[in-house]
């Protein structure tokens, strides 16, 4: 049984940078807590825990002196909340979500309508459409979203993605918004990281020489769960946190098995999980 990796996997520059930032934070003797996950990771989560770098799910329950705000990026309105609670703020916030939320903030001065492909519960959707009036944007992701609502209404509308997506991927639900209304854009703010992952995992799950996929990331993770949705359209495929969570049977008659792992999964992490594949198969590790 042989290891093969993905050509584009693991841990984005915005992820490496939050990481790094409060790491850097913590060995420097700074008490702070993060606001939701830094990065969707469990393994990350427990690391920083164990550096004194607690998580938290509100502001007020931040009792350090400083205040993390994570890689997905908070609403404008949490800064200033942190500040009059007399908090410091560490910002980790990506700079391509920072791309949406200018870029976001410009069309609406321009008097777009603001389109977000994405989920209404993932942080970063609500990072950008928490401080707004409701009848300023709309969220979809499904096509039936779209065709249910009166897009005329809108004489000027600006699409912005969820960087968890890959753009491609919703076209279909845009091409309808496109259909009904006379002027829409689209905002170039897709993180490329993301999609190198997905075309890669894609790639990863066409090779007739791979039997099965392993998928490391957080259960959290958007990302590392589209990169499972597109593997198994091909193979076998199986979503894990780590080392731990690996079944000898998936592997039963496997050859090759086929390895990526999520934007906020560590290179530790993804190292243990080929270590145990190859104690499992006595495989030799064949990157490409």
């Amino acid at each position: 049984m042989k290891v093969k990796r993905a050509a584009k996997y693991g841990f984005c520059s915005g992820v490496r940078i939050a990481d790094l930032k409060v790491k850097r934070f913590a060995a420097g003797g700074g008490r702070g807590a993060i606001l939701g996950q830094v990065v969707h990771n469990e393994r990350v989560v427990q690391e920083m825990e164990n550096l004194g770098v607690r998580t938290v799910e509100e502001i007020a329950a931040v009792a350090e002196p400083t205040i993390v705000f994570s890689a997905h990026g908070v609403p404008p309105s949490f800064h200033s909340t942190a500040k009059t609670q007399g908090l410091q703020v560490l910002d980790t916030t990506c700079k391509f979500v920072y791309d949406i939320h200018r870029e976001s903030k410009d069309a609406l001065g321009d008097d777009y309508h603001l389109v977000f492909i994405g989920d209404p519960r993932h942080r970063e959707v609500i990072g950008y459409t928490n401080d707004l009036d409701p009848s300023k944007y709309h969220i979809v992701s499904r096509i039936d979203e779209a065709q249910s609502i009166d897009w005329k209404q809108y004489p000027k509308i600006k699409i912005f993605y969820q960087t968890t997506l890959n753009a491609e991927e919703f076209e279909d639900v845009v091409k309808v918004i496109e259909g009904r209304t006379d002027t829409v854009e689209r905002a170039d703010t897709i993180c490329y990281a993301t999609k190198e992952n997905q075309d890669a995992a894609r790639v990863l799950a066409l090779d007739p020489e791979v039997d099965v996929i392993v998928v490391i990331g957080g259960k959290k993770s958007a990302n590392t769960k589209h990169l499972w949705e597109i593997c198994r359209e091909s193979k076998r495929a199986y979503l894990v946190q780590g080392g731990d969570d690996l079944d000898e049977t998936w592997f039963t008659g496997a050859d090759v098995v086929g390895l990526t792992a999520g934007s906020s999964t560590p290179d530790y992490v993804i190292d243990e999980v080929e270590a145990r594949l190859a104690a499992m198969g006595s495989a030799v590790p064949a990157h490409p």
